[in-house]
């Protein structure tokens, strides 16, 4: 078996097609949870706290100024960027949540249909069942 075969028969795979797919959407659904703590989360955070864009806090580590943007200060130097690490955390916050959460409902569903299959009884026991009955009448 060549390898463009093997690899042919590994890429048509459920599971990798399943997972393909999974890295697409993901890629997605981060950049809606990007945009949501961005955009709508830490603006009224950094209003409540005097109207502060967590995105430029940093600290100099080469003597640049304290009042220059994040992007500029990065140009003149190495800048220790913690504003925008605790952006990127929120983002991981709510992101391993939201997925908790679908884990969470899928388990729920899946249980749900396994406990009534669990629940059924045989027809062959039924019937030694109903024979047993029988012989005791």
């Amino acid at each position: 078996m060549t390898m463009m075969s093997e690899f042919r028969q590994f890429a048509m795979k459920g599971n990798v097609v399943d997972l393909a797919v999974g890295v697409i959407i993901g890629g997605a659904f981060g950049k809606i949870v990007d945009s949501l703590v961005q955009d709508i989360i830490m603006p009224p955070i950094g209003r409540l706290f005097g109207g502060l864009d967590f995105a430029n806090y940093y600290i100099p580590l080469n003597n640049q100024a304290m009042n220059l943007p994040l992007a500029e200060a990065k140009k003149a130097g190495a800048v220790l960027a913690y504003g925008n690490f605790l952006t990127i955390l929120l983002n991981f916050i709510i992101l391993a949540f939201i997925i908790f959460q679908m884990i969470r409902v899928m388990n729920k569903l899946r249980r749900a249909e396994e406990a009534p299959a669990a629940a059924a009884t045989p027809e062959d026991v039924l019937l030694l069942r109903e024979i047993r009955d029988s012989l005791k009448k």
